[in-house]
């Protein structure tokens, strides 16, 4: 060979390696590493599917399968791995698809929540008194609290005239655990223009549409009020005086700090608009601007039958200006009924006094306002309890909804057969307190004297609802049974076996509990349906944001009656550790 050829030859030779090195390095570069990667057993909520690792980068799944194939997206010492193998069960962010954490906490910044266990002697001698002192010292506007439990107070009810001698010159405002009654003193029924200031009665028993102002034996209003006239009064307080835009920051940051530690990355909230302004709405915004809300937020603007349902439908489509990445602004807030075990649930047959509850809307109505909604984007959100409401909700869902929007039925008992298969067919949501599946056996004893014999050991279904194929998700109603669990694992546990733990109850409705995959499905996936986030969140796949959490206990497979101990050891939001214990 010559010269001139063998010259040619090591060129060749060195182009051909400099051009393999060039490609490899490029290779290289363009492969995708994982800023972190999970082994252990993944419930994925993806059709029940297990997986054993998966990767994460820029707060989304970017690799859902086994541990050998996740090997390839570790980066040696930049990836961070996390190895969960054998301690627990990683799994999706839980949602809350109906709970009022909001109202709750902001009571919390300017009045005082009750206790369930407390006594009415406790609330007249020490908490009103207590509460009252707070306000003043304070300046607000108005005595408020939250929290007393009906069954307890029910036989011992107090009344305006001992709230005024506590608290006479502002008015006191006093809400049960279910926010569907509430004591007042005359002072806040002289503003809601209920009775004048000499004493002349003007609204009486059932002359606020949707509730009852208790009259006593006097003929005069004895304070105690249910369901919208409960509202109704509310509505004359000083609200924009007594919760603001800095309040409401300082209680969504304690709200994100506990629903974060029980394990929740989505919640719904109940009742948005409780102090009918957009005071939460604003907050929340702000915040997520900010880079400061850790979980998606949804809010449902609430319209009560006293209202201006026009006046109020244009103020819930105003509010959705407020809406972001985390902020979901997408619902209305309907209550078509009270609750049946306090005697306000719309049923049939009728209660065994005779009377069928409280029932706040006609059916023509409720087909109006969801046709008002829909057209508007805005999903409804009704609350209905008796089995008569729930039928005049499903009816009118398919009147006037259109099935796309998913318009839902909150807490829902004692449901009529064929409306199962009606809401299936329909696309109605469900979201149902699995929580509620239980009872002490004095309780349940007690509800057999006042709710009808087909009601009596009835309570609220589930296992139906996953037999008919119908949409479901969970929620706690915090604050509302403050008797019950309010994380997911204690309410899962209740789902399963339809007792408390910490209560002395026999198996409340067997009938209709749930397996565990049931539960979690709910809990996960079910929620993100329900609120529109089902291809970014909710379960774990490629292309989602990394929302999860490290679960201390296999809740797959422990005893059933250890599930209610299991914790979050750590809480991920969008691949961020959000939470650590």
């Amino acid at each position: 060979m010559n010269l001139s050829k063998k010259v040619c030859s090591l060129f060749i030779a060195v182009l051909v390696i400099v051009s393999f090195t060039v490609c490899t390095s490029a290779a290289e570069s363009e492969k995708t590493f994982a800023d972190l990667v999970v082994c252990g057993k993944i419930f994925t909520s993806e059709g029940g599917t297990i997986a054993e690792a998966f990767a994460v980068k820029d707060g989304k799944y970017i690799y859902v399968g086994d541990k050998k194939g996740v090997e390839s997206f570790i980066e040696k010492g930049k990836t961070e791995v996390i190895d969960y193998t054998g301690k627990g069960l990683v799994m999706p962010g839980c949602g809350n698809g109906h709970a009022h954490y909001l109202s709750a906490y902001a009571v919390q910044s300017f009045g005082t929540m009750i206790a369930f266990e407390d006594t009415v002697e406790k609330f007249l001698n020490e908490i009103v008194p207590a509460t009252a002192k707070k306000a003043k010292e304070t300046g607000a506007k108005a005595v408020y609290g939250m929290g007393w439990e009906f069954q307890t107070f029910k036989h011992n009810m107090p009344t305006r005239q001992q709230l005024d001698a506590i608290c006479s010159d502002i008015p006191m405002y006093f809400a049960d655990e279910e926010n569907h009654k509430s004591l007042v003193n005359t002072i806040a029924l002289v503003n809601a223009g209920i009775m004048s200031a000499d004493g002349t009665v003007l609204k009486k028993g059932n002359d606020i549409r949707g509730g009852e102002i208790a009259m006593g034996s006097d003929g005069t209003p004895t304070g105690f009020l249910s369901e919208q006239a409960s509202t109704y009064v509310r509505s004359f307080l000083d609200n924009e005086a007594l919760f603001s835009v800095d309040m409401a920051k300082s209680s969504l940051e304690k709200i994100q700090e506990l629903i974060l530690s029980e394990g929740y990355t989505m919640y719904l909230d109940g009742y948005s608009s409780y102090f009918f302004n957009d005071t939460y709405y604003q907050a929340a915004h702000q915040m997520d601007e900010a880079g400061k809300l850790k979980f998606v937020l949804g809010f449902s603007y609430e319209i009560d039958s006293w209202m201006n349902l026009d006046a109020v439908l244009e103020k819930a489509i105003a509010a959705k200006k407020f809406a972001s990445l985390h902020v979901k602004l997408n619902w209305i807030k309907l209550f078509m009924d009270g609750t049946v075990e306090s005697g306000t649930g719309f049923i049939e047959p009728e209660y065994p006094d005779g009377h069928q509850g409280i029932v706040n809307w006609t059916e023509e109505e409720i087909t109006d306002i969801t046709r008002k909604a829909n057209a508007n984007g805005l999903i409804m959100h009704i609350h209905a309890l008796g089995n008569k409401g729930v039928n005049r909700v499903v009816n009118a869902y398919i009147n006037g909804g259109k099935p796309e929007m998913r318009n839902t039925i909150v807490h829902i008992r004692n449901v009529i057969e064929p409306d199962y298969k009606r809401m299936a067919d329909n696309n109605i949501y469900v979201t149902s307190g699995m929580l509620w599946h239980h009872n002490t056996n004095a309780t349940a004893e007690e509800l057999k004297t006042i709710l009808p014999s087909n009601m009596a050991d009835k309570g609220y279904p589930m296992k139906s609802f996953f037999d008919y194929g119908i949409p479901v998700s969970f929620h706690t109603d915090y604050p509302a049974l403050s008797n019950s669990p309010d994380d997911p694992f204690g309410v899962m546990e209740i789902a399963l076996t339809g007792v408390y733990h910490a209560e002395n109850g026999n198996p409340w409705w067997p009938e209709e509990l749930v397996t565990r995959e049931q539960a979690l499905t709910a809990m996960t996936i079910g929620c993100a349906k329900q609120m529109f986030i089902e291809d970014e969140r909710g379960s774990v796949k490629a292309g989602k944001y990394a929302d999860f959490l490290l679960v201390d206990k296999d809740i797959l497979t422990c005893p059933v009656k250890e599930i209610h101990t299991a914790k979050p050891e750590a809480t991920y939001f969008e691949g961020k550790r959000v939470f650590a214990r």
